[in-house]
């Protein structure tokens, strides 16, 4: 019996953490299925579904092998920050906007992904208006809305 009580415990724990924070799974995956680590090499490389896995609650594709045992290894390395959601909008206008996972980048080791279409690129307007400064302004947004 106790160990049946911890085990249901334990269930509601992870499903708790695993739905912690509301990830952007456009066409099913993190990123609109792109490879989260291929970002760090330089390259957005989209994923491949025979190289797949979950964590946390939202599904990950990956480009080779190699890249799906990295982010195994260390997937809280790899995630996109605010969830994958445009981190412009985020910042500006503390709302959950889709991207293009062909518009991003590394800055201090964390990916951050943007809203790429027509004329409106906002990782154009992150440059300008300066990360460091978007980045406080995002961060406090997220916690309010991570979860909605």
């Amino acid at each position: 019996m106790k160990n049946t009580v911890f085990g249901i415990f334990l269930f509601l724990g992870i499903t708790m953490v695993a739905q912690s924070v509301d990830y952007n799974t456009k066409k099913g995956y993190v990123a609109n299925g792109y490879d989260v680590v291929s970002y760090f090499d330089g390259a957005a490389l989209e994923g491949n579904t025979t190289f797949v896995t979950e964590y946390k609650g939202a599904k990950f594709k990956f480009a080779s092998n190699e890249n799906l045992k990295k982010f195994i290894a260390n997937p809280d390395m790899y995630l996109p920050k605010y969830g994958g959601y445009c981190a412009y909008a985020v910042a500006v206008a503390g709302k959950k906007v889709s991207i293009n996972p062909e518009t991003y980048e590394v800055r201090d080791g964390e990916l951050y992904l943007f809203y790429n279409s027509g004329k409106n690129n906002t990782l154009e307007s992150w440059l300008a208006e300066s990360p460091e400064k978007l980045k406080v302004k995002a961060d406090k947004n997220w916690e309010t809305i991570k979860k909605k």
